[in-house]
C-alpha cells in the first residue's frame, strides 16, 4: 500500500510520456498552408496562369496537327490526340492548383511538365511539325509553371522546418491585383504569338473584320 505522500508508479507516467510524444511528435502540417510569404499568392497566380497559357499553346498544336496535311497518319495523329490531352489536363490542373493551392498529380507534377518540356524543347529542334514558335512558347509557359512550382514548394519547406510557427503575412489587395494584372499580361504575351502562329491563329479573323462590307455590297466571307 502507498503511505501518504508517495506518488503511486505509473500514476504520473502516463501523463509525461504523451506531453513528451506532443513535443516530439513532427510538425505535419501542409507546406502549403506553411507558405505565408507575402509572395506565395502572386507566384501561385503565376503558375496558373501559365498553366492556362501552355494548356490553350498545347490544344492549338494539337489542332494544327489535325488541319495539316497528312493528318491521318499514325504518328501525326496520335502527336495530335497526345497534345489535345495534355492541353485539357494543364487546363484541369490548372483550376485545382488555384483552388486546392497544391499540384493535383503532387510530386510527379514536376516529372510531367519536366518532360513536356523536353518534348517541345526536341519539337523545336527537329521542327518536324513546322510550329516552331507555337512550340517555343509552349516550352516557355511549361518552364514558368516549373519554376514557379518549385519556388512555392521551396519555400514551404523551409517554413516547415523552423521552430517557431510561422505568422501569417498577407499581400495588400491592391498589390495583389497588380501582381495579377502583370502576372496575366506576361503571360498573355508568351501564349499569343503561339496561338497566332499555329493553324488556328492563320485562319482568325482579325479585329475589326467582322461585317466588313465587300465591294459588292455584302459582307466578307
Amino acid at each position: 500500500m502507498a503511505t501518504p505522500g508517495t506518488a503511486v508508479p505509473g500514476t504520473t507516467a502516463a501523463p509525461a510520456t504523451a506531453a513528451a510524444g506532443a513535443a516530439a511528435a513532427p510538425d505535419r502540417t501542409p507546406a502549403s498552408a506553411l507558405d505565408v510569404s507575402p509572395a506565395a499568392a502572386p507566384v501561385r497566380l503565376l503558375a496558373g496562369f501559365a498553366g492556362f497559357g501552355a494548356g490553350s499553346v498545347n490544344l492549338a498544336i494539337s489542332s494544327s496537327m489535325f488541319a495539316a496535311p497528312g493528318a491521318m497518319e499514325p504518328a501525326r495523329l496520335l502527336a495530335g490526340v497526345l497534345a489535345g490531352l495534355w492541353g485539357a489536363a494543364l487546363l484541369a490542373g490548372a483550376v485545382v492548383f488555384l483552388v486546392r493551392e497544391r499540384p493535383a498529380g503532387g510530386h510527379w507534377t514536376r516529372y510531367a511538365l519536366s518532360g513536356a518540356a523536353v518534348v517541345h524543347l526536341a519539337a523545336i529542334a527537329f521542327g518536324a511539325s513546322g510550329l516552331s514558335l507555337t512550340q517555343l512558347s509552349a516550352l516557355l509557359l511549361t518552364l514558368m509553371a516549373i519554376a514557379s512550382i518549385g519556388w512555392l514548394r521551396r519555400s514551404g519547406e523551409r517554413r516547415q522546418h523552423r521552430d517557431t510557427a510561422p505568422q501569417p503575412v498577407g499581400m495588400r489587395p491592391g498589390r495583389l491585383l497588380l501582381a495579377a494584372f502583370a502576372g496575366a499580361v506576361l503571360v498573355a504575351g508568351i501564349a499569343t504569338p503561339g496561338l497566332a502562329a499555329s493553324t488556328a491563329g492563320q485562319y482568325a479573323v482579325p479585329h475589326g473584320g467582322h461585317g466588313t462590307p465587300a465591294p459588292g455590297g455584302h459582307h466578307q466571307r
